[in-house]
């Protein structure tokens, strides 16, 4: 089975979350800073989550570069992700109609934590579809940034409920990670 389609199907839903979270930010009321402070918590719920949608795509480009071939398992591991991204704009909102609340913070890190999951799963599906001995598996091997990636999300969300920021500083230690370029994959792809 030929990648394009499922590339194409991902793009398309990736700039739709996009989309959808930009237009969840208003325009403030006046045309003061004061004005615009009222708007800074959704602004920075917005910025993280377009970072990691982001990221999210970028790493998804360079798998599949990696990936000659793909099945049924592939599909829906990428459906699984997918649901989890989509479901980012709905806990952004209520991130900023809650200012914050716990039950928000940790509902934004299940949401991340899915996604992360659904990464994850979607690895090794390609791995299983291509073989132990792909250079998709040779580049990601042990895995530990994927792996630490899951513990910090199963870390942060229940210390959300202890501390929210605490838990946003897990979050955008997750971010701090991911933002290094992946340089296995880079290897592999020029090499």
């Amino acid at each position: 089975m030929n990648a394009r389609r499922l590339e194409a199907l991902t793009d398309g839903v990736i700039a739709i979350v996009i989309t959808i979270m930009v237009l969840e930010l208003h325009v403030p009321g006046g045309g003061s800073l004061t004005d615009l402070a009222q708007a800074l918590p959704l602004l920075v719920a917005y910025s993280l989550s377009f970072i990691n949608v982001g990221l999210y795509w970028n790493n998804h480009h360079h798998l599949f570069q990696l990936a000659p071939r793909i099945d049924g398992k592939v599909l829906w591991a990428n459906h699984f992700l997918l649901f989890w991204l989509s479901l980012v704009p709905f806990v952004i909102r209520w991130l900023d109609a809650s200012s914050y609340s716990v039950g928000a913070t940790a509902a934004y890190g299940i949401v991340l934590g899915g996604a992360a999951i659904g990464f994850f799963l979607l690895e090794r599906a390609i791995i299983a579809c291509n073989g132990a001995q792909s250079m998709l598996a040779q580049a990601i091997g042990m895995d530990a940034k994927g792996w630490g990636t899951l513990a910090i999300y199963a870390l942060a969300v229940p210390l959300s409920f202890v501390s929210r920021w605490i838990a946003l500083s897990l979050y955008i230690l997750v971010i701090a990670l991911w933002l290094v370029p992946d340089r296995r994959l880079a290897r592999s792809i020029q090499g």
